[in-house]
């Protein structure tokens, strides 16, 4: 089969589209012919040698490596001990995530049951690969976080926060893969949300929901709002920070990306900050998978390119920018 590799880190040039040998599968796996690759942050991330984290915890990497976590496919084999899914099932899922084995920038990829859900019907290949890490990480953080593992962050458990009606969230980096989703789950809850993004985005997220819309290159969020209940900040970096003052007492920051606060100025202020580390779960795709059908969630796709072209995918990516998701994809 044909896949995407790199044997060094490196920029998107290294990534080459090469043959390798179709994965067997092992006990609690679904070998899936893939029609269809979300483009994820980790992805750059490893591609570039994890210079992300801090030397001292950058894992050791063994070269070739086959990147990717988001797929959907068509089912072509199970292990004896599967249930649940048979040859021909559309399926959509996050594949062995936190880690850097999921291996789907290919024609066939080696699945866990477990990490796996039936496609819905309302979305088609390309949609449905563009799902999987960001939606999980805006239901983890916003809805059902589904483990109790404590997030390696901060080592605490995450709660989510119950939004309902009187509700207000404000999602920065709102039209991005995570903050899209963001957007639309806290409005499914009843939430009044507030989109921060660029103004060439303000139709795109009105329309998934925002009750309002701050465009970052002509208005300081920070000087245009306050009295939040819950921020979701997609961006993170140095800056993260400021959003702190737009919370009331008792509310919640929820960092998406690398950002550190003063623990003296969260306590002064009364508000807490809180993180996970995205896990992958069939189950909870299995249950959002209804929304789609519903009507009441929609994928953003900013850009595909076939798998052959994933260079100029990550090139695509590392401008910044993104409106929804970046999708490879596969075959025909």
């Amino acid at each position: 089969m044909k896949a995407i590799q790199f044997h060094e880190a490196g920029g998107p040039e290294v990534l080459r589209y090469e043959e390798v040998p179709v994965p067997a599968i092992g006990s609690g796996e679904v070998l899936v012919r893939v029609r269809a690759v979300g483009v994820n942050p980790p992805d750059w991330y490893l591609r570039e040698g994890m210079k992300v984290m801090p030397p001292e915890l950058r894992p050791a990497l063994e070269f070739p490596l086959v990147p990717g976590t988001d797929m959907s496919g068509v089912v072509e084999a199970v292990a004896p001990d599967v249930t649940g899914f048979a040859p021909g099932d559309e399926v959509y899922g996050m594949l062995r995530f936190p880690g850097f084995d999921g291996r789907a920038y290919a024609e066939y990829v080696a699945a866990p049951a477990s990490d796996l859900a039936h496609k819905p019907a309302a979305l088609d290949h390309v949609r449905a690969a563009g799902a999987p890490m960001a939606l999980l990480t805006a239901w983890q953080f916003l809805i059902d976080l589904g483990h109790k593992v404590p997030s390696p962050f901060t080592g605490l458990v995450h709660e989510p926060v119950p939004l309902s009606p009187g509700t207000t969230v404000l999602v920065n980096g709102a039209a991005g893969g995570v903050g899209h989703f963001a957007v639309q789950l806290a409005k499914w809850k009843g939430a009044r949300v507030i989109a921060v993004a660029s103004g060439r985005h303000e139709e795109f997220l009105r329309a998934l929901g925002a009750d309002e819309f701050v465009d970052y290159t002509t208005t300081e969020a920070t000087d245009v709002v306050g009295d939040v209940d819950v921020v979701i900040d997609t961006v993170g970096g140095p800056r993260s920070g400021r959003f702190l003052r737009v919370l009331r007492r008792g509310g919640t920051m929820l960092p998406v990306f690398f950002a550190e606060f003063d623990p003296e100025e969260t306590a002064r202020r009364g508000v807490t900050v809180s993180n996970i580390q995205v896990r992958a779960n069939g189950p909870q795709l299995a249950e959002i998978g209804r929304l789609f059908d519903e009507g009441a969630l929609r994928v953003g796709v900013d850009s595909t390119y076939p798998l052959s072209e994933a260079a100029r995918a990550h090139t695509r990516a590392g401008q910044g920018h993104i409106q929804g998701k970046i999708v490879l994809t596969v075959g025909s």
